[in-house]
């Protein structure tokens, strides 16, 4: 018998069932969704923009939504679309407004956090300020000596363990922008509270890491 030639096939990975494509496009429309509310209407709660998002598009929010790292992604892509030079001088000053603050403040060990050192910060968003001091409260008793206006507000945040703590916030206006100061012992120095992103410690970035921030800029 003459010998038959073999011929070679490539072997590529079997498409995901219909099902599964379907699910991952939903997952896609619904962090999209949410990323534009966020951007556009000011939320930072990751949670309920997800759910406004499922609402608009039509989607039962008991599917498996999006993760927020797969919505942080998102917003980072629409800034990056929608955003320009525009987005990039906005929080260049968010930024400057918070090296200010945070020379002022030195003695407190001032750390940026959030939106504005993870450059998805927006018009909505204020400069966010870890500040360490025992008692905390002694850095409200020295705005209030320098005569420095500010309201108090509380937040409720994850910790370490678990549980949950409120932590009180001092807020003011700076040269158009709003600071908060998120009073902290000093002993909460060593570890950052689980970021509401992905639940890790939270970034906290000291002077000289927004110094070159800027610098960089």
């Amino acid at each position: 018998m003459p010998h038959r030639k073999k011929t070679r096939t490539t072997n590529t990975d079997p498409l995901p069932p219909r099902s599964v494509r379907k699910l991952r496009q939903i997952r896609r429309d619904v962090a999209a969704e949410a990323a534009r509310i966020m951007a556009t209407q000011g939320h930072r709660n990751y949670k309920t923009a997800k759910r406004k998002a499922a609402e608009r598009i039509g989607i039962n929010s008991r599917i498996a939504l999006p993760s927020n790292i797969e919505v942080e992604e998102a917003l980072r892509a629409y800034q990056g679309f929608y955003g320009g030079e525009q987005h990039f001088m906005h929080l260049q000053f968010l930024r400057e407004t918070a090296l200010n603050v945070m020379r002022a403040l030195e003695m407190y060990y001032p750390r940026l956090v959030g939106p504005v050192l993870d450059g998805t910060a927006d018009t909505h968003s204020r400069v966010s300020l870890h500040v360490f001091s025992d008692p905390p409260d002694a850095v409200a008793m020295q705005l209030q000596e320098k005569g420095l206006s500010f309201r108090q507000e509380q937040r409720k945040i994850r910790w370490h363990d678990g549980s949950y703590r409120l932590i009180q916030l001092l807020v003011a206006d700076s040269g158009g922008a709003i600071v908060e100061l998120a009073l902290f012992n000093s002993v909460d120095l060593r570890q950052a509270p689980p970021s509401p992103v992905d639940g890790r410690p939270q970034k906290r970035a000291p002077l000289t890491e927004v110094e070159c921030l800027v610098a960089a800029a």
